[in-house]
């Protein structure tokens, strides 16, 4: 039988909110004894007839941050962390990854901008609420 272990994926882009989902996911993981999905997305612009040089380098690069966020915030946890790279909207790769690991849960990271504003979700974390599969959670950033 093929028992499922409790999956997170959280959206990691190396932003005081996005280092605040990465530290709440950690703590959920631990209390359900489930793993965490870290992933960071990168897009090159799109410029009609014109290739970007080194795409491979936009992904390494990426990697590299991302792999340096995971280790300033959970670097000493005993939660198993995997980390992936997507090219892509950041909401569109969450949302994939969220529904290609069946994950349990999708955390993402608001900033807010003080005032009104505040109350308002940023685009990607709109964007996962209204699309997800799973349950999402919206974390602020430090504050």
């Amino acid at each position: 039988m093929n028992e499922h272990r409790y999956t997170i994926v959280v959206g990691v882009d190396g932003s005081p909110a996005s280092k605040a989902a990465l530290r709440w996911a950690v703590w959920q993981a631990r209390l359900v004894d489930g793993g965490i999905t870290a992933l960071m997305a990168w897009d090159a612009p799109l410029i009609y007839n014109w290739e970007a040089p080194g795409l491979e380098d936009f992904a390494t690069t990426t990697a590299k941050h991302l792999h340096e966020v995971v280790n300033d915030v959970a670097g000493d946890s005993d939660v198993e962390i995997s980390r992936e790279v997507a090219q892509g909207h950041p909401a569109r790769a969450l949302l994939d990854a969220a529904e290609s690991s069946n994950a349990d849960l999708l955390v993402v990271g608001s900033r807010g901008h003080g005032g009104f504003t505040e109350a308002l979700l940023g685009s990607v974390s709109q964007h996962c609420v209204h699309h997800a599969r799973c349950p999402v959670v919206v974390v602020r950033g430090d504050s």
